[in-house]
């Protein structure tokens, strides 16, 4: 049962390296398929979802850059 438990761990780890980052992109999506079309006109939504995907890379980096730099 451990080699089942521990493949699959790994299976994901190949797809997915932080959580953190990959449920931010998902969440990010879904507000901007269900909140932004109300908000904003069809010109305004492809930018505004690329800055906002552009936001949580930034924010991804600059976190990961801190955790290493204290190692």
């Amino acid at each position: 049962m451990n080699v089942l438990i521990t493949t699959v761990k790994e299976i994901f780890g190949l797809f997915v390296e932080d959580g953190s980052y990959a449920l931010a992109i998902v969440v990010w999506l879904l507000l901007a398929a269900w909140a932004v079309p109300h908000l904003v006109g069809p010109s305004w939504r492809a930018p505004l979802l690329f800055a906002g995907l552009l936001l949580i890379l930034c924010e991804s980096t600059l976190r990961s850059a801190r955790q290493h730099g204290k190692r």
